[in-house]
């Protein structure tokens, strides 16, 4: 049986969900995966009771109950801290939970302009002008990142939260042919080739077609 349930939406469009799936599986959390489709209006009022917020992923765990992504952060880092979910480094630490902040709060016109659907191929995909800002955003980010700490991850060797929230936006360059300077560019073929992003993939393209494409992020 598994320790804990992580209430999810679609594996294919829900950003949210891949974090805190990530989150999950980086803290060594054996869960229990409940899928709870956002289209259907039965399942939304059941979302709607199981969080105030509407919103995905929700973590069930000894009897506690948490949801937004990085509340789950916070929470497996205290409760897993053997999995080292921050940078040993305190200056690193402070910035690790800074980035992430700016992507859980920000880059809305990224999210509105290039949903993330990882079953879909767009090449030569027109770019709405109000996204690129938040496209140069994301490279200077890593890039500084990148640069200070060495790679191949956000801060070092090892992924960290930022990593998990900053997945979602490497299938987005995937999936709409983003170009991308050198270093980021090799940042998101690392994101992409990580082993618990390529099982996430794989369950999300074996999702049954009926769910319609949304654009909008959940």
């Amino acid at each position: 049986m598994a320790d804990a349930v992580l209430t999810i939406s679609s594996k294919n469009y829900s950003s949210w969900s891949l974090r805190g799936w990530l989150l999950c599986r980086m803290a060594g959390l054996d869960i229990e995966e409940r899928i709870v489709p956002i289209d259907d209006p039965a399942n939304r009022a059941e979302l709607l009771l199981l969080s105030p917020s509407v919103l995905v992923p929700r973590l069930e765990h000894e009897g506690l109950s948490v949801w937004d992504t990085l509340a789950i952060a916070e929470y497996l880092n205290e409760r897993f801290p053997e999995a080292q979910l921050y940078p040993a480094d305190r200056a690193a630490r402070a910035l690790c939970r800074a980035v992430s902040g700016e992507m859980h709060s920000g880059f809305f016109n990224l999210r509105s302009a290039l949903p993330m659907n990882l079953k879909a191929h767009h090449p030569n995909f027109r770019i709405f002008t109000g996204a690129r800002p938040d496209i140069e955003r994301v490279q200077a980010i890593w890039e500084e990142c990148l640069s200070h700490y060495g790679g191949p991850w956000l801060f070092g060797a090892r992924p960290s939260v930022a990593d998990a929230m900053f997945a979602p936006a490497a299938t987005r360059f995937v999936t709409y042919d983003v170009p991308l300077r050198p270093v980021p560019a090799a940042y998101r073929d690392t994101i992409m080739a990580w082993p618990l992003m390529e099982e996430w993939i794989a369950a999300a393209k074996a999702e049954p077609e009926e769910v319609e494409e949304l654009d909008i992020e959940f």
